[in-house]
């Protein structure tokens, strides 16, 4: 069935939002599987090895769920009809589903944590912590891209991370370090999955369990709203609008700084150097060099952004490196009845995980927050992006925003993390030529938004 499969999938997975291969020229596929459960209905698990045109190679995660007739219910979970021979020598079809949204194929993932079960090359690790669901479906989420998540209940929430790399998932093992600070601002871990890997390198990260934040509201939804209520008053400023969210800021920038302690606290940190510096500076240019030609727009901004990296390298600045976040923005974090719960502690997704693990300053993960204030504020602009008043409004919701968290996380760590600092205001450009990128390749029209930063942020630097 190997070549049968890896056929189909190779149909498949292009379409697929987790998928990180778009538009990428494809040599060769293959795949290796073995069964999770042999009831109805049967899961396997796949690793499916992708091997690019121009010699790159990736491995992917793919559980799939099988029937001997087709679903319609399952319509549009369906991923191929898989030749087979039956019993009685007859030719027939197995129909394979993506496992992850066929309600029936969810439960044996808890079940087998429960157990501690090893099954095949796949390793289950429960964290002994708190109950574990079992003999319940998991829902998919359905707002994922890079990974598929199952709600199971109330109770937990599970994360296929579908791209497969050696080691452990920086989402693990800071929730794992976390866990054991009782910090308020996470969702305990409640166990993990391995995979080994088939060259016996490292094993790879293939899932995670934790606790499933109930009742919780997620923070862009939050502040986009309160950028809709101050622009709905034509003549009230943000501090006077019912939907103020300058007081959430600040107790986000309090819980950041608690996530940040703990993570210093418990992971290893070391004091930056001045080749650090240097490098960081280095690596900023080589991306806006990058940028260039694929954003034509930078050019104007190019002294300025330049002067900013290369301050970086000389600057001055004490610096702790540590553990951060590494991809922090507003939608990571939820709001509970009793405060922030800071998610996906994964890094970002497009950069290797060795990197994804290094020690790097918590002024990462503010210039994230900060920027993602800057998108908030300013997304509505794109409808209307002549409009002088709302251009305004949204200006004052964001600045009186990112002093808030500014302010929650100083007063939370006696550190003020917005002052004059050549670092941050480096992040913040480097996140802003990001942005730039993404939004020329897939939202043109919403390139006004970071491109109206680097204006901001490049400013006292021509």
């Amino acid at each position: 069935m190997s070549k049968a499969l890896a056929d189909v999938l190779r149909e498949w997975m292009p379409h697929q939002r987790w998928f990180g291969g778009k538009g990428r020229e494809w040599a060769d596929v293959t795949e290796e599987g073995f069964f999770l459960s042999r009831s109805e209905p049967v899961l396997s698990v796949h690793r499916v090895r992708v091997t690019y045109a121009d010699g790159a190679v990736e491995t992917y995660l793919v559980p799939l769920s099988w029937r001997a007739h087709p679903e319609e219910e399952l319509s549009s979970a369906l991923v191929g009809a898989v030749p087979a021979r039956g019993a009685d020598g007859a030719d027939r079809e197995n129909y394979a589903y993506d496992a992850m949204r066929d309600r029936d194929a969810t439960p044996p993932w808890l079940v087998h944590l429960v157990a501690a079960s090893t099954v095949g090359p796949m390793h289950f690790h429960p964290a002994g912590v708190a109950p574990i669901p079992e003999g319940v479906p998991g829902d998919v989420v359905s707002t994922e891209q890079s990974n598929t998540s199952l709600v199971y209940g109330q109770d937990a929430i599970f994360k296929l991370f579908r791209r497969l790399e050696p080691g452990l998932n920086p989402d693990v093992e800071i929730g794992e370090a976390l866990r054991k600070t009782e910090n308020p601002h996470i969702a305990p871990l409640l166990g993990y999955i391995e995979i080994d890997d088939p060259d016996g390198g490292e094993p790879a990260t293939a899932a995670m369990l934790q606790t499933f934040v109930r009742g919780a509201s997620d923070g862009w939804r939050l502040a986009t709203a309160s950028v809709r209520d101050l622009y709905a008053e034509g003549d009230l400023h943000a501090d006077e609008v019912g939907g103020d969210f300058a007081a959430d800021s600040e107790r986000l920038g309090a819980a950041t700084a608690s996530v940040h302690a703990d993570l210093a606290r418990v992971l290893d940190t070391e004091p930056a150097d001045r080749e650090w510096f240097a490098a960081t500076a280095r690596a900023m240019t080589d991306r806006l060099e990058a940028a260039l030609p694929v954003v034509p727009q930078l050019e104007e901004h190019l002294e300025g952004l330049r002067a900013v990296y290369a301050a970086v390298a000389d600057s001055p600045e004490q610096v702790v490196r540590q553990r951060v976040h590494g991809d922090f923005h507003l939608g990571q974090v939820l709001r509970t009845a009793t405060g922030w719960v800071v998610l996906d502690f994964e890094g970002e997704p497009a950069r290797p995980l060795a990197e994804r693990r290094q020690l790097d300053s918590p002024l990462r993960d503010v210039a994230g927050m900060l920027r993602s204030f800057d998108y908030a504020a300013r997304h509505m602009l794109v409808e209307q992006p002549d409009d002088p008043q709302r251009a305004y409004r949204a200006q004052e919701w964001a600045e009186r925003n990112r002093g808030a968290f500014c302010a929650g996380y100083s007063a939370a760590s006696g550190i003020d993390p917005c002052g004059d600092s050549p670092l941050l205001r480096a992040f913040e450009a480097d996140k802003a030529v990001y942005e730039c990128v993404y939004e020329a390749r897939n939202r043109p029209n919403w390139l006004m938004i970071p491109l109206h930063s680097l204006s901001r942020l490049t400013a006292a630097s021509t």
